[in-house]
């Protein structure tokens, strides 16, 4: 069995949500096997971001991104599955963390002003 533990993004998002739905949403990564992590299948997955190994955990309405450190597993981010942030970050588009710790706010009033 793996200790989670949370970014401050990671843990701001899961603030958002009342006490249920956050021990919803952490089920499933605190139940991870180190055999579920060397074969990663749905809702699963694996990839390389830089020098870095990630994974993807889809749990509900959000995506877990975390890496492994022996028995510790690190979520990263924790995002809503239909944000910008989620999609450029699954299809590796070139981001940086920093862009990505963002709140997605400031993108939805950046269309809003277009709109104007």
């Amino acid at each position: 069995m793996y200790q989670v533990t949370f970014s401050e993004q990671a843990m701001r998002e899961l603030n958002r949500l009342d006490k249920l739905a956050q021990l919803d949403a952490i089920e499933p990564i605190s139940a991870l096997k180190a055999t579920d992590l060397a074969n990663p299948r749905e809702p699963l997955g694996q990839f390389r971001r830089g020098q870095r190994s990630l994974y993807r955990l889809r749990s509900g309405d959000f995506r877990f991104y975390f890496e492994v450190s022996g028995d510790n597993l690190h979520v990263l981010y924790i995002l809503h599955r239909n944000s910008l942030e989620d999609f450029l970050l699954r299809n590796k588009l070139p981001v940086t963390e920093q862009q990505l710790v963002e709140q997605h706010s400031k993108f939805w009033k950046y269309l809003e002003s277009l709109t104007k």
